[in-house]
């Protein structure tokens, strides 16, 4: 069955195609903000405990349902179910994560335009076309529309073309892009007056923050928010893992990366902010917040950019396309659940389904930018906020009380026979049993 509905072809093209998945906007750009408004190094510090705390055992149990399922997020989960509510049960959480992930790349495309559109800016600006420049980063329901329809556009191209032409292929050359933007940009801005300052904000933790409740909660969230957790595409990744591969490396191989490139980004974010300021640009209210917030990579940044002068031309639109690929590399994830889940339950072509579901969520993005003040905020927040953490403590509820115990140690077995021994299996089974549903519980509860 894997065969016919393709796998990735790689160890290395799971590696990307899930990195990428992990790393969107929100870890390039969200983690560096929640850092600047939440004690700067105390909270990079609880940030990365948590991520491997936390965030790596959730994550392990949505692999490990989809490559033994080997399907889609519903199939697999009901795959794991023996009696009759089960099913049902599995088909709540299985169709909720493919609704959520819809939700979520239904408002993830806009923000993604407007990523595209400051990128075009800052090309349109070398060339003299300040017209074509303004028009580009104008807050227009035209502009708007224009740059949401393209990132969908590409999205679904990729999407069309399959696990391995499309997801892997497309992984593999976006992923190694992101991260020498991301170096060289990092390289550049630590020459700039005020980069010090911010560097020893982001390095260097005040310990008395670390007792603060909300920090925690913060990077609790954020570490789990950042691994795509809870919107079925890590269960529908880990079902085209090919059976011979050790999943718990594979999956420790991910958070790595995940968490490395959210550190590079907060290298990157934080001591550019504090050039800013170097250079007159207002960062922090008198209260210590951030004045923009998570706006400030279209207010702040621009400012830094522009005050750098040609050269400034030049690292805003580095900068745009490495967000522009940040999002793509996600995008292309949060499709593949819902086009999984209709070609193999209704057995429509991949083609003619990732368009159609293409076109229904492009749809939602237009409503969205018809009515931009109040829907944005609400999707974001019913997906992100209410979806993504009952979504994933489900699955965890699953891996931990409805899945048999020595079915799961035969499916980690396929890819790593002495997993019996290791410190993983000693401790990771009545972790994500009784720890990740107490812990996602509390993320959801503070959302509230």
């Amino acid at each position: 069955m894997a065969s016919s509905r393709g796998e990735f072809s790689s160890r290395l093209g799971f590696i990307m195609a899930a990195a990428g998945s992990a790393v969107g906007l929100g870890n390039i750009w969200g983690f560096p903000t929640q850092t600047a408004s939440n004690g700067g190094a105390a909270f990079v510090l609880v940030y990365l405990v948590l991520a491997f705390c936390l965030a790596y055992p959730a994550f392990m149990a949505e692999l490990l349902i989809g490559r033994y399922g080997q399907a889609n997020a519903v199939t697999s989960l009901q795959k794991m179910s023996s009696r009759s509510w089960q099913k049902h049960f599995a088909f709540l959480v299985g169709f909720g994560g493919i609704i959520c992930a819809a939700l979520i790349l239904s408002f993830y495309g806009i923000i993604a335009g407007w990523m595209m559109s400051y990128a075009i800016e800052s090309a349109a600006s070398l060339f003299g076309l300040n017209s074509v420049a303004e028009w580009v980063i104008g807050n227009s329901v035209e502009r708007n529309l224009l740059f949401t329809i393209a990132f969908m556009v590409l999205t679904v191209f990729i999407i069309r073309k399959g696990v391995e032409d499309g997801i892997e292929k497309w992984s593999k050359r976006l992923m190694p892009m992101l991260i020498g933007l991301l170096v060289l940009l990092i390289i550049y801005v630590m020459t700039l007056d005020g980069a010090a300052e911010g560097l020893n904000a982001y390095l260097n933790p005040d310990i008395e923050r670390l007792k603060d409740p909300s920090l925690i909660v913060s990077a609790l969230g954020q570490a789990f928010f950042s691994l795509s957790l809870g919107t079925s595409v890590m269960v529908i990744y880990g079902s085209y893992i090919a059976k011979k591969e050790n999943l718990v490396s594979l999956g420790a191989q991910v958070t790595l990366i995940d968490v490395s490139i959210a550190f590079l980004a907060g290298l990157l974010i934080i001591p550019a902010m504090y050039v800013a300021q170097a250079q007159g640009v207002a960062i922090f209210a008198e209260d210590g917040s951030l004045i923009s917030g998570p706006g400030m990579v279209f207010d702040v940044l621009p400012k830094l950019f522009e005050d750098m002068g040609m050269i400034g031309t030049f690292v805003g639109l580095a900068f745009f396309i490495l967000m522009s690929i940040a999002a793509l590399t996600s995008s292309i994830s949060m499709l593949e659940g819902p086009v999984s889940y209709t070609v193999e339950r209704h057995n429509v072509p991949r083609a003619k389904a990732t368009t159609l579901i293409g076109f229904v969520i492009l749809c939602i993005s237009v409503a969205i930018v018809a009515n931009i003040e109040t829907g944005l905020d609400f999707v974001a927040t019913l997906s992100t906020q209410y979806g993504q953490p009952i979504i994933a403590m489900l699955c965890c509820i699953f891996v931990g009380w409805i899945w048999h115990r020595s079915s799961i140690l035969k499916e980690l077995k396929q890819g790593n026979d002495s997993v019996e021994h290791s410190l993983f299996w000693k401790i990771w089974p009545w972790y994500t049993k009784f720890i990740c549903p107490v812990a996602i519980a509390a993320v959801f509860i503070n959302s509230l």
